[in-house]
């Protein structure tokens, strides 16, 4: 899948008196605005929003932002130099990711900073992992046992950070560290979004309950990190990893980079990747429950591309219907759902005039899903995204891992174990809801099921 640059159309000169102001959305409520919308039903409300515009105005208490509802707009945000990595989503995330990491950094350091990870990412990189992502892979068929109950939660959270750890950090911190993320990011993520769309600010710092398990939480995701670094430290190893290309890398000035930037970047490795990659792997888990006749496809082209060995990292590239399974997972059930910029200078977007420092959030959520751009918008159906459909989706109606110069770099190394876990799994297993489970989605900054409970039942 690809996609192509885009851009606003220029306005000509002396045309700026006739930019519009985008219209304001109905429904909001005194103080809150449309923030009690987006905490009630957020998936919905943005869902909807391109019925009253290209571009709309959202209250979030007293804060003005402005909703873009259109793939080619979408495109064009992701796009332009007058826009960056900012707004209600950033600011809620630095708490947990820091100022100094590649995903939150703009500008030259955040240019420095691509080209200090982005060599862990080539391509040509990629196969040297591929030991590790079917050692990963394998073992969760082999650790469940037919018949018993998998939270897929924690083990879809085990399995992404095992990868990225073992990947890109090469630690011997594993499991009992993984378990340590997997509770704390749930209840980062979800006091975070809680934050971004109600801004009451003082509030969140009164000791009441919530907020003090959100910062334990956010506390012992720090100590993680420090702890990984420390290891790597007093190991005076230096395996040929990201780990060691952070602790090597030089600022701007040819200076070693700072420990907080090393924090914060070894913490842009580890958090949102695996919260990224986990909340997908249990959207695939329960399409394959959901879905069993194309996890039955699944398993028979795995067996004619295999011959009925074990599934490989090299046969991934052969695995066209369980790729077009993992993408159309990813379009119906994006853990990305929702995204930010802020203007830099006051611009045009749409025909509708944005001001210098205006926020500007969308939804790949409601732009994936958009009836305008999808036949039978709302079924699974991976057949959409053979060569012959796939032509006739827009631009930028599907672009998971953005677009730009942050598009997300490890997009080809996400993908490659998200075919093989999904491959592997489907093969030797059927999946069955149990009582107790509940696959709705619950929303935070990412989208996964509240509580899925499976049964792996043999082929």
């Amino acid at each position: 899948m690809t996609v192509e640059s885009v851009k606003p159309e220029a306005q000509e000169h002396g045309q700026a008196s006739e930019l519009r102001e985008p219209p304001l959305a109905g429904g909001g409520f005194p103080l809150l605005g449309h923030g009690l919308k987006l905490v009630r039903d957020p998936l919905a409300f943005m869902s909807q929003l391109r019925d009253h515009g290209d571009v709309v105005r959202l209250r979030l208490g007293p804060k003005t932002v402005y909703a873009v509802t259109t793939p080619a707009l979408t495109g064009a945000l992701a796009l332009s130099p007058d826009y960056k990595i900012d707004g209600p989503l950033w600011e809620s995330l630095e708490g947990l990711l820091g100022k100094e990491g590649v995903a939150t950094a703009n500008g030259p350091r955040h240019r420095r900073q691509r080209r200090t990870i982005q060599p862990a990412f080539r391509l040509d990189a990629i196969p040297a992992y591929g030991p590790i992502m079917e050692e990963e892979a394998h073992g969760l068929t082999t650790r469940w046992q037919p018949g018993e109950t998998i939270d897929c939660t924690s083990e879809s959270f085990r399995v992404a950070v095992r990868i990225a750890a073992r990947c890109l950090l090469r630690g011997q911190y594993m499991d009992e560290r993984a378990e340590r993320l997997c509770l704390a990011l749930a209840t980062v993520f979800r006091g975070m979004y809680q934050r971004m769309v109600i801004p009451l600010g003082p509030l969140y710092r009164l000791p009441l309950p919530a907020n003090r398990e959100f910062n334990r939480a956010l506390a012992d995701l720090h100590l993680l990190v420090d702890e990984i670094v420390a290891e790597r430290r007093a190991s005076g190893q230096k395996p040929d990893d990201l780990l060691t290309a952070l602790l090597a890398a030089k600022d701007e000035n040819g200076e070693p980079i700072g420990e907080q930037e090393i924090h914060d970047q070894v913490v842009a490795i580890l958090t949102p990747g695996s919260e990224t990659v986990a909340s997908t792997i249990m959207w695939l888990l329960q399409v394959l429950a959901e879905h069993p006749e194309h996890a039955d496809r699944v398993r028979d082209e795995v067996e004619s591309v295999t011959g009925g060995r074990p599934v490989a990292f090299a046969d991934v590239r052969g695995l066209t219907h369980t790729n077009n399974v993992v993408v159309e997972a990813m379009r119906l059930r994006p853990a990305v759902w929702i995204l930010t910029r802020r203007a830099v200078t006051e611009t045009e977007l749409g025909g509708y005039r944005i001001p210098a420092g205006a926020d500007i959030i969308y939804s790949p959520y409601a732009i994936q899903r958009d009836a305008r751009s999808y036949a039978d918008n709302l079924e699974f159906d991976p057949d959409r995204w053979l060569p012959e459909r796939a032509k006739d989706v827009p631009k930028y109606a599907m672009s998971p891992f953005s677009v730009g110069n942050r598009k997300c770099p490890s997009d080809h190394f996400s993908m490659a174990q998200l075919t093989l876990i999904t491959a592997a799994v489907a093969t030797k297993y059927r999946f069955e809801q149990v009582p107790g489970s509940n696959d709705t989605t619950r929303v935070g900054i990412t989208l996964r099921p509240h509580k899925l409970l499976l049964t792996p039942v043999p082929r």
